[in-house]
């Protein structure tokens, strides 16, 4: 299994191409447009809804996105796509509505995020929905996580999908939440092999750390998140080969 091509030579828009005082918020159908008919690749977060949908969204919470509070997974799929996104004009989008606005014109990722809580093992139903979703699907399309359990779900359930692992340096600051003994693992990528996994996105500004250069050197392909200037971009080219951008145009 390897990263198609099409991942490496176009820049990946983060949560689509998105800009809310421009009318496209993020992970919105406006956003996602806005980056086929730019012909940038698009990278997603997926959220599971209260009735086992993929929901195209990136927070737990409903609030910093939307007039709504509370947890995304304790509403029906129906009710979500009711909400309007903060800045836009459609409401939390399905993956279904999603891959039906790409239709394969660009490559997409697709990040499922943990539902574990501690990057451990008790996943599986939201992956389940992402799997129902693709089917039939002819896109490129790549899948990834921070939770290598996760991971290991989607190689069960999609074999013919590329997959990799979205990595980090996993500080404290970052993530108080997680035990120390799973932030080193995690900052170390070690299930990377296990799972068989393809490629990391790793955290842009960590990109110097040995683990990252050892996966570089056996012929792992690197993206980065997340990218917000020409000179970042330039900063991490040297590593990455490819990033995940916002706020400005590469």
């Amino acid at each position: 299994m390897t990263l198609p091509k099409s991942f490496l030579d176009r820049p990946i828009a983060h949560r689509a191409l998105h800009d809310r005082a421009d009318g496209r918020p993020e992970n919105s159908r406006e956003a996602v447009g806005a980056a086929v008919t730019a012909g940038y690749a698009i990278e997603i977060d997926v959220q599971p809804s209260r009735d086992g949908r993929a929901m195209v969204f990136h927070d737990y919470d409903l609030s910093r996105l939307t007039a709504e509070s509370g947890s995304i997974s304790n509403r029906d799929a129906a009710d979500l796509q009711a909400i309007t996104l903060a800045g836009g004009t459609t409401g939390i989008p399905t993956l279904e509505q999603v891959l039906s606005l790409v239709a394969g014109a660009v490559p997409l990722l697709i990040e499922i995020k943990d539902q574990d809580g501690a990057m451990g093992p008790d996943v599986g139903s939201l992956e389940h929905a992402v799997a129902r979703a693709l089917e039939g699907y002819a896109g490129e399309v790549a899948l990834m996580s921070f939770n290598p359990h996760g991971v290991g779900k989607i190689a069960t359930l999609c074999p013919d999908r590329p997959r990799g692992l979205t990595t980090s340096s996993y500080t404290a600051r970052d993530w108080p939440t997680l035990p120390v003994d799973v932030r080193d693992r995690l900052r170390e990528i070690a299930d990377f092999d296990r799972i068989g996994a393809c490629f990391i996105s790793h955290e842009g500004n960590d990109l110097d750390r040995p683990r990252v250069a050892e996966l570089k050197a056996q012929g792992v392909p690197i993206l980065c998140w997340t990218i917000k200037s020409a000179a970042q971009e330039k900063v991490a080219r040297r590593v990455a080969d490819n990033i995940t951008f916002e706020q400005y145009t590469p």
